[in-house]
C-alpha cells in the first residue's frame, strides 16, 4: 500500500440521507479539495468551515457543504484529511468523488483508512479490529467493549506479560553471550518462577475467550417443549411484543419464529419451536422435526413443562436429550398452579406465568448467568478477548511457554529454551500487529466497510 497517495471514499453508508461525508486522506488532500470548494474563510485545523461545492472549471455551485480540516499528525489516519459533509444525495456524493479521483487522488479501499492509521502508528491491531467491532455492534454493552479495546485496553493487559518475558529474555541472553565472564545464568528454580508470572495471566486471558466470544457474536436460545406448554407466550414476554401466534389449540406453531433480543447486552437469539410430541400429521411431523434440530444446533436450551399437569413421558425425554446439553427447564402457567413445581434431578426448575409475568426477571437473570457464567463485567475495563485470531495467538503462546517449562525441567541448555521463548513473543507481538504479516493485514482490513 503506498501511503504517499492521497485516497477518497464516501464515509457515509449507501442510500440517501440529511447528510453525506466524503472523505480525503493524504499529502494532496488540501491541494485537490481547494478548488472544488468556495468556501466562507480559509481552512484551519481542527475546524469547520461552511461553503460550497463548486465544478472546479466553471465555478457552477453543486451543493452547500461543512468542510473539516485535520492537519497531520493529528487526524484519523495522522495524515491531512478532508472532511466534506453535503447533502445525503448518492448523487452529489458520487460527483464530489470524481471530481477528487480527476485531480489526481484514487479510490480508497475496504478499511484503507483505518489500515493508514496502523501503518501510521496512530492506532495498534488490537484498536483497528476494535473500530470495526464498534461499527458492527448491535447492542449498547457490545459498542462499550468494542469503545475500550478502541482505547487500548487489551494492548495495556498484553503489555506487562510481554514485558515480563522480554525481561527473561534479556536475563538469558546475556548469560549465555556473557558466560565467559562470569556473568550468573540463572538456575531452573528462577526460570520457572518467572515463567510462570507470564503463564497464569495469559491463562486467564485466554479463558477470557469464552465470555468475550459471546459478548461479539451472541448466542442461539430454544424454546422447547410439547404443545400448550406456553412456549410461544414464554417467547412473546421475552421478547415483549407479540411475535408468535398464540392460541388455546394445540400445534399452532407448525415452524421455527425467531427474534433477536439483548440481555445483559449480550445479543441472543430466541427460536420458538413447534411442540414436540408424536403425530401422524404431515406437516406437524415436519414441524417436530425441526425443533429437535434447533434443540441440537442451540447454545442454550429452555425446556417448557406445564405446572398443571403431571410430567409426561415426552417431558421426560425432552428433558433427557437436554440434560446432555446446556439447558433450563422452565415451569410455566404459574398463575394457574402456584403451588405446582415438578422436582427435577436433571436440571434446576423455574417457575414462571407467561401471562402475568411472575418469574420473567428472574428467568431472565439465570440466562444471562448460564451463558456469561461468573464472568466479572471488570474485563471490561482491563480488556478481554473477543476475536478468534488473538485466542489462536495467546494458544500458541501458552504452547510454547509450556515447552520452556518442560525444557527447563529437562535441563535443556539454554539456547535452546530460548527458541521457545522466542516463539511465546512473537504470536504476542501479533495481536498489536508488531509482527503480523501483509496477507493477514489485507485479511482483516478487506472485511472493513469501504470509507473507513
Amino acid at each position: 500500500m503506498n501511503l504517499d497517495d492521497t485516497i477518497v471514499a464516501i464515509a457515509t453508508p449507501p442510500g440517501r440521507g440529511g447528510i453525506g461525508v466524503v472523505r480525503l486522506a493524504g499529502p494532496e488532500a488540501r491541494a485537490i479539495a481547494g478548488p472544488m470548494l468556495r468556501l466562507k474563510r480559509e481552512l484551519a485545523a481542527g475546524r469547520a468551515v461552511f461553503g460550497e461545492v463548486i465544478e472546479p472549471a466553471t465555478g457552477e455551485r453543486i451543493d452547500e457543504a461543512v468542510v473539516t480540516f485535520f492537519a497531520k499528525p493529528h487526524s484519523y489516519t495522522a495524515d491531512d484529511v478532508i472532511e466534506i459533509s453535503a447533502h445525503g444525495a448518492p448523487v452529489v456524493l458520487r460527483h464530489i468523488v470524481e471530481l477528487a479521483t480527476s485531480r489526481g487522488s484514487r479510490l480508497a479501499e475496504p478499511g484503507e483508512f483505518t489500515m493508514r492509521a496502523f501503518l501510521n502508528g496512530r492506532i495498534d491491531l488490537t484498536q483497528a479490529e476494535a473500530v470495526r467491532d464498534l461499527i458492527e455492534s448491535q447492542t449498547l454493552y457490545q459498542a462499550k467493549v468494542a469503545a475500550q479495546q478502541l482505547e487500548g485496553s487489551l494492548s495495556r493487559r498484553l503489555q506487562p506479560i510481554k514485558r515480563k518475558l522480554v525481561e527473561l529474555v534479556a536475563v538469558m541472553e546475556a548469560g549465555i553471550d556473557f558466560a565467559e565472564d562470569d556473568v550468573s545464568v540463572l538456575p531452573a528454580a528462577e526460570i520457572l518462577s518467572r515463567l510462570e508470572e507470564v503463564q497464569v495471566p495469559l491463562e486467564q486471558l485466554r479463558a477470557s475467550f469464552a465470555y468475550g466470544k459471546i459478548v461479539h457474536e451472541g448466542l442461539t436460545l430454544a424454546i422447547v417443549g410439547r404443545p400448550n406448554v406456553g412456549k410461544s407466550s414464554l417467547f412473546n414476554r421475552l421478547v415483549e411484543r407479540e411475535r408468535a401466534i398464540v392460541t388455546a389449540t394445540p400445534g399452532t406453531t407448525r415452524d421455527l419464529v425467531t427474534e433477536t433480543v439483548a440481555l445483559g447486552g449480550i445479543p441472543i437469539k430466541l427460536v420458538d419451536t413447534a411442540g414436540i410430541r408424536h403425530s401422524t400429521d404431515e406437516a406437524e411431523s415436519i414441524g417436530v422435526r425441526k425443533s429437535y434440530e434447533a434443540l441440537s444446533e442451540a447454545d442454550l436450551v429452555l425446556v417448557v413443562l406445564d405446572s398443571t399437569q403431571a410430567l409426561s413421558a415426552e417431558d421426560r425425554e425432552l428433558l433427557d436429550v437436554s440434560a446432555k446439553r446446556r439447558a433450563l427447564a422452565v415451569a410455566n402457567k404459574s398463575d394457574l398452579a402456584p403451588d405446582g413445581q415438578p422436582a427435577l434431578t436433571e436440571m434446576k426448575v423455574f417457575s414462571t406465568s407467561a401471562i402475568t409475568g411472575a418469574g420473567i426477571d428472574e428467568l431472565r437473570a439465570a440466562i444471562l448467568e448460564e451463558v456469561a457464567g461468573h464472568s466479572v463485567r471488570g474485563e471490561q475495563e482491563t480488556g478481554f478477548l473477543t476475536n478468534i485470531r488473538h485466542q489462536r495467538l495467546v494458544e500458541e503462546s501458552l504452547s510454547c511457554i509450556e515447552a520452556a517449562c518442560q525444557a527447563v525441567k529437562r535441563s535443556i541448555p539454554h539456547e535452546m529454551i530460548m527458541l521457545d521463548l522466542y516463539g511465546a513473543l512473537r504470536p504476542l507481538d501479533a495481536i498489536t500487529g508488531e509482527t503480523t504479516t501483509d496477507d493477514i493485514l489485507n485479511l482483516i482490513f478487506s472485511r472493513f466497510c469501504i470509507g473507513k
